[in-house]
């Protein structure tokens, strides 16, 4: 299994939320269930401007626990969601992202490090 190198899993809910995630900070950020006592990612993201706020952003959708990592800019942040994302995209997985991450908005020369898309 892949690992995502964030920290977690915690429970998914605003108070977790707040008290884990620093606010205004970059980073990335996967959402799923604890199966068999494992993390079991089903949907990476990541923020380019409000880590905290964009985990909350998915308060009510089908996950119980969060896991976050920060990054040092915008172009790692989009780096890492990319490698999550086709970690986690191959069959016998459960990742619910429809589409590959988009890149940062004024970013558009960024090459995805896996797909060079």
């Amino acid at each position: 299994m892949p690992s995502l190198n964030m920290k977690g899993p915690y429970p998914f809910n605003t108070k977790a939320v707040d008290a884990n995630v620093s606010d205004k900070a970059i980073g990335n950020y996967a959402l799923g269930t604890i199966e068999q006592e494992q993390f079991v990612v089903q949907y990476v993201g990541r923020s380019d401007t409000d880590l905290k706020e964009r985990i909350k952003d998915h308060i009510g959708e089908p996950y119980s626990c969060f896991m976050y990592s920060y990054a040092e800019n915008v172009t790692k942040a989009y780096q890492k969601e990319c490698i999550n994302y086709h970690d986690y995209v191959d069959p016998g997985y459960r990742l619910d992202n429809e589409i590959h991450p988009d890149k940062p908005e004024g970013y558009s020369d960024l090459k995805c490090p896996r797909c060079k898309t």
